[in-house]
Parts: C-alpha cells; structure tokens; sequence
C-alpha cells in the first residue's frame, strides 16, 4: 500500500542513512520500526469508571414523571422564568 507521511528531516536523513549501511530498502527500515513498536506497545487496561451511583439499586426514581421545569427548581432551587427574560 502506498501512503504519504511528514517525517521529521533529521529522523529521516538517520534512516536513509541506516538503511544505506544495512543494504535495505528504506521501505524495508520503516516497516520494521513500525512492527517493532507495534509489537512492543504494552497492552492498555480499558478505563474503570468509579461508581458515583446514588441511592440504592431497586429504589424508585425521584424524578419519575416529573417535568424538565419540575427537574431544574429541584436542581436550583429557584424559578428559571425571570432569567429567562429578555430585557
């Protein structure tokens, strides 16, 4: 497969150089980096979220059947409406 990529000029000059003194390819050099990478990159453990649950598993939602309004005064407090106005 055929691709393009930026290569820092001092990196690349090292391995035109090294593939030079090795009789390889320089397609040869880049692949064999990228498998050495590749193979050596560690396995990352998937992310754990913390369980940040409130209430108890199996008690009713408070919010059941209330309205957006209804949610946001039990959140803040307050009406929303004379904010809400333009001036």
């Amino acid at each position: 497969m055929k691709t393009t990529l930026d290569i820092a000029d001092a990196l690349f000059a090292r391995a035109k150089a090294h593939a030079k003194r090795t009789g390889q390819p320089l397609r040869a050099v880049v692949e064999e980096g990228l498998r050495r990478v590749l193979d050596e990159a560690p396995a990352r453990k998937p992310y754990v979220y913390r369980d940040l649950s409130v209430g108890k598993p199996g008690d009713p939602n408070p919010f059941d059947g209330m309205t957006w309004d209804d949610i946001r005064e039990e959140i803040y407090g307050h009406e929303l409406e004379p904010y809400l106005k333009v001036k």
